[in-house]
């Protein structure tokens, strides 16, 4: 009997890392995006290069340091050592969201340096988790003295105006989503510093990409983003939807019509179930 040694698609790779929400392997996962791009691409040396910086880290430490100490020295070497920030200069880049290229060029977007900084916070055992606050990913720490917020960007701690100030642009949209009643005024700031799920921190990656590479019409791409989302959230039914609508656009017939009758089958009261049955007969050459 002949033995199949090939190694997994990256899409069927992915699919096994994200398959159950116990010891979710959130650094793995997010690093395999980049298979998108690079189907050769080896996730294990992104592993190790963050364990490299790991050491570094750990290298720093004193042998009695506390919590506030081992925060202050994974700030230290992240953001002045090793000089990780922002990608100003091109800041929807898909390369932000991709994690070898995060660690190669030091720069990125909130959420992909997140993802880093939080496994060097876990490798320290910090109690740290990712924030998925409107507009832009934050971290917490929880310390002795209380909870720390930080800008994963920067390292800079935020205090309850700061967190105020850059949640007002989005505050209506979100009480208002959220079906706030105005009776009762705005929605507490305490609910949106919620511990980020790790599947819903991939979805927000996830979801970078999708939006880059819709405004860049570049539907190729914008399908291979979709295929993971449908696998990581697969009762995501617009997500269905949507990449029906792609493959619409790059005239897989079949596929499309099979994904916009999910999306229409799981959401028979849905709004846009009128255009969306019209697009499915034009698609059938109706």
């Amino acid at each position: 009997m002949k033995l199949n040694l090939e190694p997994p698609s990256p899409l069927a790779y992915f699919a096994s890392l994200v398959q159950s929400d116990e010891h979710f392997p959130v650094l793995e996962a997010a690093a395999s995006l980049a298979q998108d791009e690079e189907p050769e691409l080896d996730v294990q040396h992104v592993l190790d290069d963050v364990e490299r910086l790991l050491k570094r880290v750990k290298a720093s430490l004193p042998v009695d340091a506390n919590d506030l100490t081992r925060l202050a020295i994974l700030s230290q070497v992240f953001y002045k050592d090793m000089g990780f920030g922002a990608n100003a200069n091109d800041y929807y880049a898909p390369e932000n969201s991709y994690l070898h290229e995060v660690l190669r060029t030091r720069r990125g977007i909130p959420i992909s340096l997140a993802v880093i900084w939080l496994e060097l916070a876990a490798g320290l055992n910090l109690r740290a988790q990712g924030i998925s606050f409107p507009g832009h990913f934050l971290v917490k720490i929880t310390l002795l003295g209380g909870l720390v917020v930080l800008d994963p960007l920067t390292g800079e701690s935020l205090g309850i105006d700061n967190l105020a100030e850059r949640l007002g642009p989005y505050r209506d949209d979100i009480d208002w989503a959220a079906g706030a009643d105005l009776d009762d005024g705005e929605t507490p700031l305490g609910l949106y510093l919620q511990a980020c799920p790790a599947r819903d921190l991939l979805a927000r990656m996830l979801r970078n990409l999708k939006e880059i590479f819709r405004a860049q019409e570049d539907w190729p791409r914008m399908l291979q983003v979709l295929n993971r989302l449908v696998i990581l959230l697969p009762e995501s039914w617009t997500e269905v939807r949507d990449r029906g609508l792609v493959h619409a656009e790059l005239g897989h017939c079949a596929e499309a019509k099979q994904d916009l009758q999910t999306y229409l089958d799981a959401q028979p009261q849905a709004s846009d179930q009128t255009a969306l049955r019209h697009r499915i007969s034009e698609l059938s050459g109706g």
